[in-house]
């Protein structure tokens, strides 16, 4: 398949993808993380349809990649994309998510899904427990990656920093952060809460190689930052810093940290959809048009 033709896809997947999300904003008691959901749909789109080497019908498969999604808050999202690739049922992750009795809580737990490679949530835990998973296949002569997404809010914790020296240490190269760089966090922007910048710089001195993907929300750009990752020997990390839009798709929702969570009426998901399909014909419209 030519690579323009992979990329179409993936963008109908995440098309796909955000809708599902839309259909269970509206239909589950309480609220989603939607915003995040939103922003990181087109990454987690990537990984589970191009990148990670993983097969749903044996989960745990020894050579299999490793996925720790970091910001667990963005849990939905994670659900969704693993119910389209075939790991368990859309309706049981719809009818049953954040109900007590559920497998599909509002932050992924490995007690009820044995797929799930750890437990998250509890921010800047997830690249630490990647760093330990990383040592840990060098050390066993395996040649699989470890891929752990981070919410750029998510960086203003320290363990984050700790694990980012240790896997430069001790050099591992199996390793890979996509930070979901939206700029936005609960309560406001993450430069006025505490400055990122210099981002890429700051892991650069950390010791790790820096992919920078100016649009974290288009596909072929997602796809060329992935291909241009290092060998798995090479020695260093990799950051992906993918900056991306909190509640892309949806222009009410998008660069608003009310919708950090939320939820949305029938009313409301109807405009929703209508609005995804519309942008995403005229980016393929546009597309068409760039190759013809």
């Amino acid at each position: 398949m030519e690579k323009i033709e992979v990329v179409n896809s993936l963008r109908k997947t995440a098309l796909e993808l955000r809708i599902h999300l839309l259909n269970m904003c509206c239909q589950v008691d309480g609220a989603l993380h939607i915003g995040g959901d939103l922003s990181v749909a087109d990454i987690l789109t990537a990984l589970f349809f191009y990148q990670l080497k993983m097969d749903p019908r044996d989960a745990r498969k020894s050579n299999r990649d490793r996925f720790i999604l970091s910001k667990g808050h963005c849990a939905s999202a994670l659900y969704i994309a693993m119910a389209m690739r075939g790991f368990f049922s859309m309706d049981e992750v719809v009818d049953s998510y954040g109900q007590i009795d559920s497998r599909f809580g509002m932050h992924p737990c490995r007690t009820h899904l044995s797929c799930l490679e750890t437990s998250s949530g509890s921010l800047g835990h997830g690249l630490p427990i990647a760093a330990g998973m990383a040592l840990a296949a060098r050390l066993n002569h395996q040649t699989h990656r470890i891929y752990t997404i981070l919410g750029d809010g998510e960086c203003d914790e320290g363990s984050i920093w700790e694990a980012a020296m240790a896997a430069s240490h001790f050099k591992l190269g199996n390793m890979v952060a996509l930070i979901d760089r939206n700029r936005l966090q609960l309560d406001g922007k993450t430069e006025e809460i505490m400055e990122n910048e210099p981002f890429a710089e700051k892991w650069r001195s950390f010791g790790w190689n820096v992919i920078e993907i100016a649009d974290g929300n288009d596909m072929k750009q997602l796809v060329e930052g992935l291909d241009r990752l290092p060998q798995v020997g090479d020695g260093k990390p990799t950051a992906l810093i993918c900056n991306t839009i909190k509640g892309k798709g949806v222009s009410f929702m998008e660069n608003d940290p009310k919708w950090h969570a939320g939820s949305i009426d029938q009313e409301t998901l109807d405009q929703c959809i209508s609005e995804l399909k519309i942008r995403y014909q005229a980016d393929l419209e546009m597309e068409e048009g760039e190759n013809a």
